[in-house]
């Protein structure tokens, strides 16, 4: 099997080549060959669509223009343009590698296949992308868009989860890639996934520059190729989120090093759904546990409920409830870093300076609504006087 589809995907370059030319999308990271621009980039894209990371990219590039910059970035810096992309993670790794960079290889990503995925973050697909890309070396660069182009092409069943596959894959388009050409080999199957044979519907076959080769477009089979076994059910959690204002200013957590979401700034959430008497005795006893003034008995002046909201996670999905309780007056000559793991700020300050995950963009956004309701009511106050 892997030799007939080595022949085939032999066939499909020069037909993907000459499309490539004729259809190449215009992004900002191919302006130029730029090792540390494609790096970014590919990181980004991972599960995010391109649509979305092109005002990511240009934010990110403007403050962080190459690796040493990256390296001194501040982590709050870091992390706040990284928010809404999600998976913390690779941000966090990609500082990691650009240290690494920078001691080991004079602040120049290596060209070496091998040695870009010794670099943290840095997998298969994402070494084979910058090798290929930025320095022109014959890799294959397999990730799931690959793997479903090409397995249409040659009518493959096989469970495109399974390392294995991704290997065999990966060694027969290496000795099928144009060596003149390989970087634009691998963006034109890119491409081609995004565009046209593009996952959960129908491909657009008739606009499909290797139709002709396609036993999958030959025997209708779109539905069932790429093969992937059932998912695992969403772990389902509750959470009551307190969002707690304290004289026009909202607590923030910092959450903990480890596990989901590390090291994030959050709005203060509890891993059950409470109901509002529940909610109002966590959010005392919190506040008891700060420096209040001195006896201080916080008791909330107002409650109120706020729309539920849904996060779903790769393998949890968050069901959440909120509550809004202002705080009395003793929260207000608090200083902004209350302690190491909150702070009290305005809603501007979260917007530039706090990097708050997806999650609770509901919440953000109900915050800032009731922000507006108050201004405006404050104004036409003023003008009926």
């Amino acid at each position: 099997m892997q030799e007939n589809e080595e022949a085939l995907y032999r066939q499909a370059v020069p037909y993907l080549l000459d499309w490539y030319d004729a259809n190449a999308r215009i992004l900002p990271w191919r302006e130029e060959k730029n090792a540390y621009h494609t790096w970014i980039s590919e990181i980004m894209l991972q599960q995010t669509r391109v649509e979305a990371v092109r005002g990511y990219y240009n934010r990110f590039l403007r403050e962080l223009p190459d690796i040493p910059s990256l390296c001194k970035a501040p982590t709050e810096q870091l992390l706040k343009l990284w928010e809404g992309l999600g998976y913390y993670s690779r941000v966090r790794n990609l500082q990691k590698a650009a240290n690494i960079v920078c001691e080991k290889y004079g602040g120049v990503l290596p060209s070496d296949y091998e040695q870009l995925k010794t670099l943290p973050g840095i997998g298969t697909y994402t070494a084979g992308a910058i090798a290929s890309i930025a320095y022109d070396a014959a890799v294959p660069a397999v990730d799931g868009n690959v793997l479903r182009v090409m397995k249409r092409i040659s009518g493959s069943r096989d469970d495109i989860t399974r390392e294995s596959v991704k290997k065999a894959l990966f060694s027969t388009l290496q000795s099928v890639i144009p060596t003149d050409r390989p970087g634009d080999f691998n963006q034109a199957v890119m491409d081609l996934g995004a565009g046209i044979c593009v996952p959960n519907a129908e491909p657009h076959c008739k606009e499909c520059p290797v139709m002709h080769l396609c036993k999958t477009f030959r025997e209708g089979t779109w539905r069932e190729i790429p093969y992937k076994p059932a998912l695992k059910k969403r772990r389902v959690e509750q959470r009551t989120v307190l969002v707690i204002k304290c004289q026009g200013r909202y607590l923030l957590h910092k959450r903990a090093d480890n596990g989901l979401l590390a090291g994030l700034w959050e709005i203060p959430a509890v891993p059950e759904k409470m109901d509002e008497k529940k909610a109002i005795a966590q959010a005392q006893e919190l506040l008891l546990q700060l420096p209040f003034k001195k006896n201080a008995s916080p008791l909330f002046k107002k409650v109120d409920k706020l729309p539920d909201a849904k996060h779903i996670f790769s393998h949890v999905e968050w069901r959440m409830s909120g509550y809004l309780l202002t705080a009395p007056k003793e929260a207000s000559a608090l200083p902004e870093q209350i302690a190491a793991d909150y702070a009290l700020v305005d809603l501007e300050t979260i917007r530039t300076r706090y990097s708050l995950p997806s999650a609770f963009s509901a919440y953000l956004k109900e915050i800032k609504r009731l922000e507006e309701n108050a201004q405006g009511a404050q104004e036409k106050k003023g003008n009926d006087q």
